[in-house]
């Protein structure tokens, strides 16, 4: 028995490493290690430990033992990688996320002091080193012969083998993320972070198309009490003949995206179909803008305009890919799935629908701001192909009239120094804000805006990190109020329209921490990221909406209420003040709809109301959120919109 251990000391070591790291992974990100993903992580930890065995015995014992090192420290590198990702943002990391290390870089410091808020989990990752080094001298890694690696080559494929089958004949989530389905956060909880990479790193390197499933049954939404069909209006859709698209097409995947859209009915226009027609908008991305941020007294102006005008009762900003997920969702309608990032930041995609594209259209004059670096994430890029070329930043003009070298820069002066640009329009103006007042770290005494309302929250009953979250709210605030006063003096606030909506919640708050200033115990996949969506002018009567929306159905519901003329059908949001049934998508598809909550993790359903379910729902339901996370990638790695232009 002594003399095997010694002769597969390298197998035994990378295999207690692998699956040590995976359990610890589990532990540290609060998953549910005892269950059917504890096996596959087994065999796949024992495939693992065999290869990377056979790769640390072509060489004599020195050269083995440094490569045995280097293998270790990057195997444990990358888990830690993914618990600093996960614990900073809140999701996890994939190769496509190397497309913003511009976000990354610029916020190092962030990062930096969460890794050492963290130190202790990280340390608890590389113990499997100390206990290496500890024990260095009685670990021999002789250079195998041609016949003993090959053995060790032939067991790991064999375990390979026996990987899949045991996949195959489950047949449940965990085979369709590995054959079918590409979703880094479930892959990670189900196939584990070590196999969950290595399958990534394949998809990325020879590419990956999900099926699209054009065979849904339909759902009968007719118990829901907030769905209302109402024939008597048309179809918010363009005149498009699909029919001679998809004759014409030669590649596959276009011809059955042709398909998809073709079989779609798109939404109705309604009641509130131009009902801001030839109104002025103002619409915010609101940095780390979350509903824990309100309050009557200390937030007054984001109160008023949260609970009048149309208040969403049920509204979701998804945290996917940080603040240029959040961004995306908002401005195109489609989820910020595997892929967007690159053909997104590149700016070169045509998007006949939008934001500035379709209200100069309509005759407005558009505008674009940003009180932080104009080129961050390539925003200058992707704001000019939806329309606006007139977008200004920190760093292309907006330094001359407001501190930019403070961090984060202030939303009141930025509203101050842009205001007269569009007020004196002589159109009608549509303006788009990106805040960045509310952005972490949460410090009082280093971030500016906390800062700033430090003592505007220093008798709250929270700990010091809420108090600077809820501080740097304040300057959104008061910047709302300037704006409204503003528009009041200039005497066009009756005819403005103000939206506004967050990225993402604060992530660089701990959940426990966020639940600090909720008012209702939020879990941490779905309800965390409950919100609000401001839609208001002064001059409407308020209107409740009960039913589910998040940041993808933004533009739909603005096109609509503006008399935008668009296809519905193209964009996966859907209008929410429409018939069509209310659905939130989160990054691990996980989805809240008008019935309940799926949680894609256990895949547990939690029904509102004991209402009877259509037949199948859940299992329908999960087929047609993986159409609308599948198409919205297609449609921005193909460049999809170039066909409607």
């Amino acid at each position: 028995m002594k003399d095997f251990l010694k002769k597969n000391i390298v197998v035994i070591i990378y295999f207690l490493l692998i699956f040590y790291l995976e359990i610890m992974f589990k532990l540290l990100t609060n998953n549910n290690i005892f269950n059917f993903s504890l096996l596959l992580i087994f065999i796949y930890s024992l495939f693992m430990s065999f290869i990377l065995s056979f790769l640390t015995s072509l060489f004599n014992h020195k050269v083995n033992k440094v490569i045995m090192y280097i293998m270790s420290i990057l195997i444990m590198f990358l888990y830690s990688l993914e618990l600093c990702v996960y614990k900073i943002f809140g999701f996890y990391f994939n190769l496509s996320l190397l497309a913003a290390t511009d976000q990354v870089i610029d916020f190092a410091s962030d990062g930096l002091l969460l890794v050492l808020k963290n130190i202790l989990y990280i340390m608890i990752l590389f113990i499997p080193l100390i206990i290496m080094i500890t024990l260095n001298k009685k670990i021999i890694i002789k250079k195998k012969s041609i016949l003993n690696n090959s053995i060790f080559v032939g067991i790991g494929i064999i375990i390979f083998i026996g990987f899949n089958i045991v996949l195959k004949i489950r047949k449940g989530e965990e085979y369709e993320l590995y054959y079918n389905v590409n979703n880094i956060e479930l892959s990670i909880k189900k196939l584990g972070v070590m196999n969950s990479f290595f399958l990534d790193l394949e998809r990325n390197i020879i590419g990956f198309e999900e099926k699209i499933n054009l065979d849904i049954p339909n759902i009968d939404n007719s118990n829901i009490d907030n769905i209302e069909e109402n024939k008597e209006y048309k179809y918010n859709n363009l005149d498009i003949d699909f029919d001679k698209l998809i004759k014409n097409e030669n590649n596959n995947t276009i011809k059955q995206m042709h398909e998809y859209f073709l079989n779609q009915s798109g939404t109705r226009q309604n009641e509130y179909t131009g009902f801001f027609k030839n109104k002025n908008l103002i619409l915010f991305m609101a940095e780390s803008f979350n509903e824990i941020a309100v309050d009557k007294d200390r937030t007054p102006t984001l109160y008023k305009l949260i609970n009048n005008g149309f208040v969403f009762k049920d509204f979701y900003t998804p945290t996917i890919s940080s603040t240029i997920g959040g961004e995306f969702q908002e401005l195109t309608g489609l989820v910020a799935s595997t892929g967007f990032l690159k053909p997104w930041k590149s700016g070169e995609n045509v998007y006949p629908f939008g934001l500035a594209n379709a209200f100069d259209d309509l005759g407005y004059a558009t505008y674009a701001y940003h009180d932080h670096s104009y080129t961050f994430q390539n925003r200058y890029k992707y704001l000019a192909s939806l329309g606006f070329t007139n977008f200004k930043g920190c760093k292309n003009g907006l330094e001359k009239v407001i501190n930019c070298n403070i961090w984060p820069e202030s939303d009141v002066e930025m509203i101050e120094a842009t205001f007269n640009d569009y007020a004196n329009s002589s159109k009608p103006f549509m303006t788009y804000y990106v805040t960045v007042s509310g952005h972490g770290g949460y410090s009082l005494s280093s971030n500016a805006m906390s800062k700033k309302h430090k003592d505007e929250v220093a008798s709250l009953p929270y700990s010091d990190s809420v108090k600077a979250y809820l501080a740097a709210q304040i300057e959104l605030d008061r910047a709302l109020e300037l704006l409204l006063n503003k528009l009041s003096d200039a005497g066009i606030l009756d005819d403005t329209v103000i939206a506004l909506v967050g990225d993402h919640y604060p992530y660089m708050l701990s959940d426990e921490e966020v639940n600090e200033a909720s008012n209702y115990k939020k879990d941490n996949v779905i309800e965390i990221n409950h919100s609000n969506f401001i839609l208001w002018n002064n001059k409407m009567d308020k209107v409740e909406v009960k039913k589910i929306g998040s940041q993808i159905d933004v533009l739909p519901t603005i096109y609509n209420l503006f008399g935008v003329n668009y296809d519905s059908r193209l964009i996966i949001g859907k209008d929410i003040l429409s018939t069509e049934p209310g659905l939130a998508i989160f990054g691990n598809r996980s989805w809240v709809s008008d019935y309940g909550s799926y949680y894609a993790a256990s895949g547990k359903f939690v029904p509102k109301t004991d209402e009877e379910l259509p037949d199948n729902y859940v299992e329908n339901m999960n087929k047609i959120v993986a159409n609308k996370i599948n198409m919205s990638s297609l449609i921005m790695q193909n460049d999809y919109y170039k066909y409607f232009k």
